[in-house]
């Protein structure tokens, strides 16, 4: 029988390859949700394109790091440019808090909620709400 160690190896074997090659989508649960309808399926099916793209051409280290680099942005730059370089950070854990709500418990949600409302925090206060 596989072990989860195994199945590592595996997938780390089928990601290796020429160079240049493309990464394989990872192994593991369904993309969709199964009977999704509604808001949820139509923001599912419009997602994969860019997801698909974000999390298997780009480099791994990519979508981190920019968005590193525009929360610091938001924190050490006053004013509005500061808010402008939050709102990307904001929609994309918006984004992947609204796509990852059903499989989370409850603290996973907490977290979600939590980190939403810093960052909505953060962007109106640089936008001058407080």
């Amino acid at each position: 029988m596989a072990t989860d160690r195994d199945r590592r190896d595996v997938r780390r074997e089928r990601a290796r390859g020429p160079r240049g090659a493309r990464r394989p989508l990872p192994d593991g649960e369904q993309f969709f949700t199964p009977g999704a309808t509604g808001l949820r399926k139509a923001v599912e099916a419009r997602s994969a394109t860019p997801m698909t793209f974000l999390f298997t051409q780009v480099p791994r280290w990519v979508t981190p790091a920019v968005l590193v680099a525009l929360l610091l942005a938001g924190l050490a730059v006053p004013g509005w440019p500061g808010a402008v370089a939050v709102l990307p950070v904001l929609a994309f854990v918006g984004w992947l808090a609204y796509l990852s709500w059903p499989s989370l418990g409850a603290g996973g949600r907490v977290l979600r909620v939590v980190m939403l409302a810093f960052l909505l925090v953060l962007a109106a206060d640089r936008f001058g709400a407080f």
